[in-house]
């Protein structure tokens, strides 16, 4: 890895279950890799705790605290009051991962909606970026963001979207996370898009453990394979990787790590 270079995941669950054995080691081989900050989103409010504590005990690790909408039976109907109060004594980078999911069967698109729905509104009012999980729903995705009629900002993670759909996020003050699913060669709409994008909008991420690139098929995702992402969305832009992993670091940082 060349000397200089400075990456951010900006959504890596560290704290997920498959790193239980290993997570020093892991966290150790992506600072090897460049990776200096990770923003680690919640799924459930049962993970808050945990995810808390290991965020307070490494160095670059910034929480993200929320309700996934692939979590429906494990969220209960006083969660989005609990993340409110919990929110008041603990310092959060962002609300998430929350959003919307039309691909897993099963889930209660009505339920989806009003968890997030308040989410955002909790976001609005603690003036936090969300992390927004929208497969196969960037077009409502979309709509609710307007629907909300407030200034919002965030990003939307693993985008797998039109270059329009990006411009309208970015418009509506959302970036666009691209991950492994870019590194595959049969992914040539995504990359048509990641080449065409505005820079400022791009952040770069890996959904640890999930969504490992090619290089990594069918294996455990990890943060330091974030360097196989840069050098994909490099080629694909005619862009020197250093001055892409400079530029998307700072899009993260000013997202998530705004001074107080």
């Amino acid at each position: 890895m060349p000397a200089g270079f400075d990456l951010f995941d900006s959504h890596a669950h560290l704290d997920a279950p498959e790193f239980d054995g290993d997570r020093g080691q892991v966290l150790r081989a992506a600072r090897a890799a460049g990776v200096t900050g990770l923003l680690v989103p919640a799924v459930t409010a049962a993970s808050w705790p945990r995810l808390h504590a290991l965020c307070e005990s490494e160095s670059g690790l910034h929480p993200a605290y929320g309700l996934h909408p692939c979590y429906l039976s494990r969220h209960s109907d006083d969660d989005l009051a609990a993340l409110e109060d919990w929110l008041h004594g603990h310092r959060a980078a962002a609300v998430g991962e929350c959003g919307l999911d039309h691909f897993e069967p099963g889930l209660d698109h009505t339920r989806q909606l009003w968890l997030l729905r308040g989410q955002l509104e909790i976001a609005f009012r603690r003036n936090l970026p969300l992390v927004l999980h929208a497969r196969r729903a960037f077009e409502e995705t979309i709509l609710e963001l307007r629907r909300f009629g407030k200034p919002l900002r965030g990003v939307v993670h693993s985008f797998s979207g039109s270059a329009e759909q990006a411009r309208q996020l970015w418009q509506l003050g959302f970036h666009v996370g691209i991950g492994g699913p870019v590194t595959y060669d049969r992914a040539q709409r995504l990359r048509r898009v990641v080449a065409v994008l505005p820079i400022e909008s791009l952040l770069l991420e890996t959904d640890a453990p999930d969504q490992p690139g090619m290089q990594h098929r069918g294996q455990r995702n990890e943060p330091a394979f974030l360097v196989e992402v840069l050098r994909c969305v490099a080629a694909l832009r005619n862009m020197d990787p250093t001055e892409l992993a400079r530029t998307t670091t700072a899009n993260a940082r000013r997202l998530f790590l705004r001074p107080e």
